[in-house]
């Protein structure tokens, strides 16, 4: 059975509308009210069991929430705040859950730590208004410390936390002190603290107090540090050599930077720990690198022999690749060629299809223009023409939107521009439906171009074009029938087929006679060549020939 505080406690907790310093205040007044009266009675088991009911009733997570608020609002509410802070620790320590242990130290024990160090760090950031803040920062610390020995598993969660880390990169020389100090007293209040640790908690460890070797330069934080491994090198013994090995350099850094600062003693203790197993060490590592050579020698020769093999393998896989891909290409580059001759085939055959188009269609503008009455000549041109312009001006001012819009799109976001273009599409969507009904509400639709004569009247035209119907009746034509047409082009034909075979058979017989005078020749020149030939043929012809040649 809970005392009757414990109730009215967590119902003080719970109260959201009171402020934080009246919260803290009364807590921490209840609380240690309660602990006393507990503490001073005459069973010693009934503080056990008040803890575990604190911690049943939620009455510690409550105080871990009352913690993380800002205290800084009234005064001597951070001194309030650090006495919270240790008696929540204190009733931390010693608490059996009869239900679910494993929350009390996964859940519980992690947040009240990250409570204790989040109050650290306000505190260290307030350092510099005088001493008060570092006695407060050193009591949260030895409230953290208190939980550190009774619980070891925290160990790993404090050196891997935000919070430390931060208190780590503190420039405050006596901040770094303080942390250092912590550690020392943890593993001087309980001798068997860091056997109970990992491996990689002690690492951690030993990397904290590295670590501020190798950063601060003052003498009280590196005597600090030196302690500390000396202290973890006393209670773990043989164990911790294999850890020192791998913080190469240490002891040179202890000669350059530490020795002669009023504790040689605990250097040279130091140094002398990190000497001790040099020379097995150096014995070993040579061995192992030895070995790794040989390792290394050997796998490089099974991969040399490995890769030659496969590379002779694939090598007329290589060549097949290359005469494919050769092929390939040559391939399409005929494809690419042929393409290009059909798209000018294409084209050409386009801009003649055009060309056909327009003149048959100036054509029978030209038929339809002669068939209007000679009144209404007029008005259909000045329509024909407004029409144009209307075009042309319409043409040309779409040319030059685009052309200016082009010019300034890259000094718009891609956002923008796509604003633009859609109202761009939505206007030349209104206007295209706007200027369809208007051709629609038009008589004739509009023809291409064709500009008549330029001064002529309606009514000169309808005289003009009586003059002409008058000489026309007057004057009949004199065109001949369609059968004498055709007799007079077969005629033509016929004639044209003799002189064009008159000319062929001409052809022929200058070629020919071409064709003698040159064999005639080619024999004179192989007669002159050679005189014995010419002297046979003197005497069988008795000098004519040669005279005839000669001739």
């Amino acid at each position: 059975m809970l005392p009757a505080g414990v109730s009215d406690l967590r119902k003080l907790l719970e109260d959201k509308q009171s402020s934080v310093d009246k919260k803290t205040s009364l807590v921490l007044f209840t609380l240690q009210d309660i602990l006393n009266s507990v503490s001073l009675g005459p069973d010693p088991a009934g503080l056990v069991a008040l803890k575990r009911g604190l911690y049943q009733a939620r009455v510690l997570d409550l105080c871990v929430e009352v913690l993380k608020m800002d205290h800084g609002q009234a005064e001597g509410g951070w001194n309030r705040a650090t006495q919270l802070a240790h008696v929540l620790s204190s009733c931390c320590v010693g608490v059996e859950p009869d239900r679910d242990p494993g929350a009390f130290h996964r859940l519980l024990l992690p947040s009240v730590m990250d409570s204790l160090l989040s109050l650290a760090i306000q505190l260290m950031k307030r350092s510099g208004g005088g001493s008060e803040f570092y006695r407060l920062f050193r009591k949260v610390l030895d409230s953290v410390g208190w939980l550190l020995r009774y619980y070891k598993h925290l160990t790993t969660h404090v050196l891997l936390s935000l919070q430390y880390e931060r208190l780590q990169m503190c420039d405050d020389v006596t901040i770094s002190l303080e942390c250092v100090s912590l550690w020392i007293h943890v593993c001087t209040a309980s001798r068997d603290f860091l056997s109970g640790l990992s491996e990689d908690s002690v690492m951690l460890l030993l990397n904290d107090a590295v670590g501020q070797l190798a950063v601060s330069s003052d003498a009280a934080v590196g005597r600090a540090a030196v302690q500390l491994v000396l202290l973890i090198a006393s209670q773990l013994e043989a164990h911790l050599k294999h850890l020192l090995h791998r913080f190469r350099g240490l002891d040179h850094l202890l000669n350059k930077d530490w020795r002669g600062r009023g504790f040689n003693q605990e250097v040279d203790q130091l140094i002398t720990l990190l000497h001790s197993d040099r020379h097995t060490r150096s014995h070993v590592h040579s061995q192992l690198c030895s070995e790794r050579v040989q390792a290394v020698c050997v796998i490089q020769a099974a991969w040399r022999a490995h890769r030659t093999r496969k590379r002779i393998k694939t090598l007329h896989r290589a060549v097949r690749g290359l005469q494919n891909r050769y092929r390939a290409r040559m391939r399409q580059r005929e494809q690419q060629e042929e393409t290009l001759r059909w798209e000018e085939e294409l084209s050409y055959q386009v801009c003649v299809r055009r060309q056909r188009a327009r003149r048959e269609f100036h054509q029978k503008q030209r038929h339809l223009l002669h068939l209007l009455p000679p009144d209404q000549v007029q008005s259909f041109l000045s329509a024909l023409e407004c029409s144009a312009a209307v075009t042309i001006q319409r043409f040309w001012r779409g040319h030059r939107d685009r052309k200016r819009y082009n010019t300034l799109q890259h000094t718009h976001t891609p956002l923008h521009t796509h604003t633009q273009h859609q109202a761009a599409s939505t206007l030349q969507r209104a206007v295209l439906c706007f200027l369809k009904k208007r051709r629609s509400l038009k008589s004739p639709p509009t023809s291409s171009f064709w500009i008549g004569q330029e001064g002529l009247t309606d009514s000169r035209r309808a005289e003009l074009k009586t003059q002409v119907e008058e000489y026309i009746s007057l004057h009949p034509s004199s065109v001949v029938s369609e059968e004498t047409c055709k007799e007079l082009h077969d005629q033509t034909k016929r004639l044209l087929l003799q002189l064009l075979q008159s000319r062929e058979e001409k052809r022929r017989g200058e070629s020919h006679s071409q064709a003698v005078l040159a064999q005639i020749n080619s024999q004179l020149e192989l007669l002159s060549s050679d005189p014995t030939h010419l002297e046979e043929l003197e005497a069988e012809f008795g000098g004519l020939f040669v005279e005839g040649g000669a001739c």
